[in-house]
């Protein structure tokens, strides 16, 4: 009987199997919460290394798109200087024919005996160069006989004036002014009536 209470038999040994195998589940089932836990963690990025790549990305795409807008204005600025360069180089070229022409014109004046055709290969040379100019946009200011404006004017004495019609007019023109389409280049000097 002694046998009986210390031994209980298959049932005894099968709920002693079944004890130990919970424990065993369990401790298995932890350490998969463990590692699944695990790899939910690593699987789920970290809010401070997303911020730190996306700051990354940022950056460099400020110092590219810094760098290409340099490089533009470095660029435009080289062109810009291209073209007044050969802005000056065309007008440049374009006056080389009147420097010939007063060359052969000085020539023909230390050789010749006959005045006439030196004045006039001279108007010839001067008609040519202002026909130049009003092709490059530059034209004279008329001033003579014009009501006196400070703004398209540059007065540079007054004189009395016995007519009432010519009291703030341009009475004459010591320099010539010109304007390069609508802008003036260069102010008359003028003589006012008062």
């Amino acid at each position: 009987m002694k046998r009986n209470n210390d031994y209980n038999g298959p049932e005894e040994l099968h709920d002693n199997e079944v004890s130990q195998e919970p424990a065993n589940l369990n401790s298995e089932e932890s350490e998969n919460a463990e590692s699944s836990i695990e790899d939910n963690l690593s699987a789920e990025p970290d809010p401070l290394e997303e911020l730190k790549r996306k700051y990354d990305e940022l950056n460099d795409s400020y110092l590219r798109l810094h760098a290409e807008f340099d490089n533009f204005r470095k660029r435009t600025m080289k062109e810009k200087a291209d073209i007044i360069r050969s802005g000056g180089e065309r007008v440049l070229t374009d006056i080389l024919p009147f420097a010939d022409d007063f060359e052969r014109a000085l020539q023909a004046l230390h050789m010749a005996e006959d005045k006439e055709a030196m004045v006039e290969g001279m108007d010839l040379i001067y008609s040519k160069f202002v026909n130049f100019l009003n092709q490059h946009g530059v034209k004279e200011i008329v001033a003579i006989g014009q009501p006196f404006d400070a703004d398209r004017f540059e007065a540079i004495t007054t004189v009395p004036v016995q007519e009432e019609a010519q009291k703030g007019v341009v009475i004459d023109c010591v320099q010539k002014g010109y304007q390069l389409n609508d802008k003036i280049i260069r102010y008359p000097k003028v003589i006012v009536g008062e």
